[in-house]
């Protein structure tokens, strides 16, 4: 497969988006990835574009947040602060959310006017903040926003969510547990040991969205080999019969075996062979239309391969041999992946009700 027309979005006032001293989230990891990335001659390659996004305006959060939601964060960031105790805000902060979410909507409109085949937006994947609600490190939700953005401006009908962070997407889950338009999967550490407690198995929805909110829990050192299986046994068949217009991945290095706060098992090879198996997906269902949003990752000296690999699978540069990581691979890929099994046979039986692919 030769490398696809790819465009990645980023500013320097991403770098504000810096919760604090000793807090995980630190500013530095778009300037340590960047570094990497030139290192790599990322951005000397002929499919790939770099693209400098204008911040959003406040009205276009409205398409997703109450008013008075986005209004009380406004005021919090002016006083300088906290949402809660985990997730500061200041204006600086602000301003380098707008940039970022800006990014996000810059990539799905690049897709859709037909610039690009693929679209990285670095930073975006604020996933924990729901309509009138944010937390675990999170303002705003950007995915919910692009979302509305393709639905407004473009006329996309249906759209398909792969979380693949190591904590499960509440706020995205939320926004859209009665929504039939938007299947949302995540594939995650177990709730029972994580942050935000959400995202077990039985939440599959409400309403006429029943079916559609689909959780994949992993056990904590699940193993690569056994998370790829998991992926690939719901994730492929649930896109073509679903058949969205775009597929819109969020995530990070924080399921790597080597993240603070997550563990799950992942390389930065499995990083790629995940963004590749998104990007086949996308060419046999959807024209190709996939949005990667990369923001999340706790250990810094891996996060720029993960982001690395993540950003060389979807847009099919090199191959996985060619990509490389800060630690040795652990020892057993397919750790835990009996009860790995036992998960995806029990998600299955649930799910057939309203999915013929698992019947």
């Amino acid at each position: 497969m030769s490398p696809r027309k790819t465009c990645i979005t980023y500013h320097e006032k991403f770098a504000q988006y810096d919760l604090g001293v000793n807090h995980p989230f630190r500013g530095d990891r778009f300037i340590k990835a960047m570094e990497y990335f030139e290192k790599k001659g990322l951005f000397n390659l002929p499919n790939i574009s770099l693209i400098k996004p204008e911040p959003i305006k406040r009205d276009v959060l409205l398409s997703v947040h109450s008013k008075e939601y986005v209004d009380y964060i406004y005021r919090l960031a002016m006083m300088n602060e906290p949402y809660d105790i985990d997730t500061p805000t200041s204006e600086k902060i602000l301003e380098a959310l707008m940039y970022i979410i800006g990014g996000v909507v810059k990539a799905g409109e690049a897709i859709f006017r037909g610039e690009f085949e693929r679209a990285v937006a670095l930073g975006g994947g604020f996933h924990h903040a729901g309509r009138d609600y944010g937390g675990g490190f999170c303002l705003f939700n950007d995915i919910s926003i692009l979302i509305e953005y393709l639905r407004d401006k473009f006329e996309v009908k249906k759209f398909l969510v792969l979380d693949y962070d190591v904590h499960a997407g509440n706020g995205t889950s939320d926004i859209y547990y009665s929504d039939p338009t938007v299947l949302f999967i995540s594939i995650h550490q177990d709730p029972m040991t994580i942050y935000p407690g959400r995202g077990f198995i039985n939440e599959i929805g409400y309403g006429k969205g029943t079916g559609y909110n689909v959780n994949i829990p992993l056990p904590m050192r699940t193993g690569e080999e056994a998370y790829l299986y998991a992926l690939r046994e719901i994730f492929p068949p649930l896109v073509r019969e679903f058949k969205p217009e775009i597929i819109i991945a969020n995530g990070g290095s924080d399921a790597h075996f080597a993240d603070h706060l997550g563990s799950l098992g992942l390389t930065a090879k499995g990083f790629f062979r995940m963004a590749r198996l998104i990007s086949q997906v996308s060419d046999e269902v959807c024209n190709g239309r996939a949005v990667l949003l990369i923001a999340s990752g706790y250990n810094i000296h891996v996060l720029p391969y993960c982001w690395y690999a993540l950003i060389a699978g979807i847009a099919e540069l090199d191959n996985e041999n060619n990509v490389e990581d800060y630690y040795p691979a652990p020892p057993n890929p397919w750790q835990n992946i009996d009860r790995v099994k036992k998960i995806v046979n029990q998600l299955k039986d649930l799910l057939d009700a309203y999915w013929p692919c698992f019947r």
